[in-house]
């Protein structure tokens, strides 16, 4: 135990992850349990317990483990109230479109940057794609890849501001490079959602729009609330400790005025906390911190560090592959870039191309990590494995690389 080479434990981990997988374990279990082996192949045994209490007691960790479960509460309530057909069938009345429904509500929902909020539109995406009879894996993939489209040209977007503030270029700059891939993630998209995928079948509705605009309003305030909630302790000055529990405080807003629109019963109200799918994409909010810490405790950004210094990598892989695996095995594209800045700032003087392609790289390898909480908490959500959603996650990643690529030669 502890005696493995980093970079062998490190691969026998993520081989056991995608075994897990593929046998169909609970999300839940097997990011905990991949986080475990990871750390009895590379760590002192003492070290694990520590890694453990460190996950369990980090503030960042414990609010985004209630929020997740919070937001899973609201979502499968919407259900069984019934409001989210409300909802759907609303906004369908208004917007008679599925695919374009589909396409722009978790983005919209994504300017709301939280660990784990694509669960937020799950719901919704979930009413609207069963007009399509999408499979959930698609499902799963339209929530996660649609809800990210929007940041990397988001302007008060946390990870653009990391990076312009670490690499010296400023945000105009960066945005205006990774316009064209945003337009290719959009369209990659929507290709492969929708292709072959047959219109769907409506009712003809009346052309009352006002009578559906005020019902989807009335069905919609439990998410906005949860947003403006967001939103307004962020911005209220509060102790910077304690308002990581924002969306923890603003999910119960919203579950409360979801209550008070809905007029449930206490059977109702509780029949969430019978499932076990709740408590299973809870415990992979909580494995995918684990395991990302204890990633970082094996050393990985060290190894990158001396291969960036021996002159092993060139400066193309160093903006790319070091920043995409980083962004994979810390599930957070801030920390990708944070560290390969770290690693690369005495290697390499960054420029506006250089900035965005480390950007993309960091990003794009975050968003189907499978440490990646809105990814993960999505398939979970939608009864899906990870593997039958890579095989739309891995060409829309490669497609989008390309692209940032291109731009990058282009200069």
């Amino acid at each position: 135990m502890g005696s493995v080479y980093a970079p062998v434990a490190l691969a026998v981990s993520f081989a056991f992850l995608g075994f897990m997988l593929y046998k169909r374990v609970n999300l839940g279990t097997t990011l905990n349990a991949t986080a475990l082996l990871l750390g009895f192949l590379s760590l002192n045994w003492w070290e694990i317990p520590v890694k453990i209490f460190e996950t369990s007691t980090d503030l960042l960790t414990i609010s985004v483990v209630l929020a997740t479960f919070g937001i899973m509460w609201l979502s499968q309530l919407y259900k069984d109230t019934g409001v989210i057909n409300d909802l759907s069938e609303s906004l369908s009345r208004i917007i008679n479109n599925s695919k374009f429904i589909l396409g722009v509500l978790p983005a919209v929902i994504g300017f709301l940057p939280v660990p784990g909020g694509a669960l937020m539109s799950a719901p919704l995406v979930d009413s609207e794609a069963e007009k399509l009879k999408l499979k959930p894996e698609k499902k799963a993939y339209i929530n996660t890849w649609f809800r990210h489209t929007i940041f990397p040209v988001y302007p008060i977007s946390q990870l653009l501001i990391i990076t312009a503030a670490l690499t010296g270029i400023t945000i105009p700059l960066i945005i205006l490079r990774q316009i064209p891939v945003v337009v290719v993630m959009i369209i990659v998209g929507y290709f492969i959602s929708f292709w072959r995928v047959l219109p769907e079948t409506r009712e003809k509705f009346s052309k009352n729009s006002r009578i559906a605009s005020k019902r989807f309003i009335i069905a919609f305030s439990p998410i906005l609330a949860t947003i403006l909630v967001t939103i307004a302790l962020n911005l209220g000055g509060f102790d910077s400790a304690w308002l990581r529990f924002d969306v923890f405080v603003a999910t119960f807003v919203g579950l409360i005025i979801l209550i008070l629109i809905s007029k449930p019963n206490f059977q109702v109200f509780l029949m969430p906390l019978k499932r076990w799918g709740i408590y299973d994409v809870t415990l992979a909010a909580y494995g995918a911190f684990l395991l990302r810490n204890i990633s970082i405790a094996t050393g990985v950004p060290e190894i990158f560090k001396m291969l960036v210094a021996s002159g092993s990598i060139n400066v193309l892989l160093m903006l790319t592959f070091i920043p995409a695996v980083l962004g994979v095995i810390t599930g957070s594209s801030s920390g990708g870039v944070a560290i390969s800045v770290s690693i690369l700032a005495e290697n390499l003087a960054f420029s506006p191309k250089t900035a965005a392609l480390l950007y993309m790289s960091a990003y794009l390898g975050y968003v189907g990590a499978p440490t990646h909480l809105c990814f993960t908490l999505t398939v979970g959500y939608f009864k899906s494995s990870l593997g039958k959603v890579y095989k739309y996650i891995i060409p829309s990643f490669l497609v989008s690389l390309a692209t940032a690529l291109l731009v990058y030669f282009l200069g």
